[in-house]
């Protein structure tokens, strides 16, 4: 069915052990919703060893974070390498936690009708991980993607073919300094790609939301997690938008 509307690869990134709850729930869940998807665990920790880890990251990087958030990044990567190599006009790259919100085929479908009227070279966040949406004042009806100067994090983003190529390139001059969603906050300031918020949003993260827990996330599964998440969610998904989202690009 994505196949259908241009979607030539679905990428999850995922970590080798450890993480089977997720593995199970994304084989159970994009399974039911006849969802083709590869696991991207090329980055993994337990690989360390057999990859030129230098030729995609600093050793600023390294030396700043926990290993499993540069092998979440380098996974980030390596999907996108896959999207040139397997030469996908549009991708999705979720990462191994996702809940869908409302019906995915029919938003995606849009989401992914107004992307073929944008110049190439694109990323579209689909997630709600920040919290962030467009004013009231910004949001028109009919329109689903919104220009911004940053992403939402990077747990479920669609990327065109250029997009890809041209941020697998980018490491070539500057290489990643950055966890994954800084790094395409970066992109977007190198005028490598230009970066989109699908609204209404898709997905949710799951260890976001109190519901799971991700590759990289410290934060256990709990019901006090859920109710912070539900109330944050509400206050600025209802109140917030009365103001204006600075990250918005104005048309």
């Amino acid at each position: 069915m994505l196949k259908d509307i241009g979607i030539g690869g679905v990428y999850v990134i995922h970590a080798k052990k450890g993480y089977e709850l997720q593995e199970k729930r994304i084989i159970d869940l994009f399974g039911k919703h006849a969802i083709d998807f590869e696991f991207v665990s090329d980055g993994d920790v337990s690989m360390f060893d057999t990859l030129d880890i230098h030729q995609y990251v600093t050793e600023s990087l390294l030396t700043r974070v926990r290993k499993g958030t540069v092998s979440c990044t380098l996974n980030h990567i390596f999907a996108l390498q896959r999207v040139v190599d397997n030469k996908n006009k549009y991708a999705l790259i979720f990462e191994n936690d996702p809940f869908f919100i409302g019906d995915f085929h029919t938003k995606i479908a849009r989401v992914v009708a107004e992307a073929q009227t944008l110049p190439p070279g694109f990323m579209i966040s689909l997630e709600n991980t920040t919290l962030k949406y467009p004013s009231y004042r910004t949001a028109k009806r009919g329109k689903y993607l919104y220009p911004t100067y940053g992403g939402r994090c990077a747990g479920a983003y669609l990327v065109d073919l250029l997009g890809a190529q041209q941020a697998v390139e980018s490491l070539k001059t500057e290489r990643c300094n950055h966890v994954v969603d800084w790094w395409h906050n970066r992109l977007v300031e190198r005028g490598v790609v230009r970066m989109y918020w699908a609204h209404p949003v898709l997905i949710e993260q799951g260890s976001h939301n109190g519901l799971l827990c991700s590759s990289i996330s410290s934060k256990e599964k709990s019901f006090a997690r859920r109710m912070s998440w539900n109330l944050q969610k509400f206050y600025k998904s209802v109140f917030r938008r009365l103001f204006a989202q600075p990250l918005i690009i104005k048309d």
